[in-house]
């Protein structure tokens, strides 16, 4: 069997509590964002990041993420990135007026479980997480992550689509 990681090819089907270990990270830090400007903040991140990472001479090596470090409320604050084959080693501007930074996903014990579907779904996901963490006696901090397995796109299918939500366990 492989080393626990953020990334496995198989959907988690049900409640995984996993150590994982840090990964480096290139992302662009949100403080106090309305859930409706999310979308832009995405769009605008991903559209400028893979050309930052290029221009740095580092690779993606996983999927894109978004981490929250406060619960959510009308606002909240979260990175938005990608994982990096190394560390970046200077921030780097991109439209919009946003600054990728270096960063990593950070090690510990997580609870996982995967979301088939679309984003629309995810809020319900994340609540049955949640409720089956507790339940199987864990308890949950921050941060948590969401890492979209599948990239998203306007000709997806959102039936396809494939969600990995990481929990960190105190």
């Amino acid at each position: 069997m492989s080393e626990p990681s953020y990334q496995r090819s198989e959907p988690f089907t049900e409640l995984t509590v996993i150590e994982v270990p840090a990964a480096p990270a290139a992302v662009v830090e949100g403080r106090d964002v309305a859930m409706d400007d999310l979308p832009a903040l995405f769009d605008e991140t991903f559209s400028g990041l893979f050309p930052a990472l290029a221009e740095a001479g580092l690779e993606p090596a996983g999927p894109a993420f978004a981490l929250y470090t406060k619960q959510p409320s009308e606002t909240v604050d979260l990175q938005v990135g990608i994982p990096t084959s190394a560390g970046l080693t200077n921030a780097q501007p991109i439209r919009g007026g946003h600054i990728v930074i270096p960063s990593e996903l950070p090690a510990g014990s997580m609870a996982v479980r995967s979301h088939l579907g679309g984003y629309d779904g995810l809020g319900e996901a994340w609540a049955q997480l949640l409720q089956d963490t507790v339940s199987a006696g864990h308890h949950p901090g921050l941060p948590f992550i969401e890492i979209y397995v599948t990239e998203p796109s306007p000709e997806a299918d959102p039936a396809s689509m494939r969600t990995d939500l990481f929990l960190s366990l105190e």
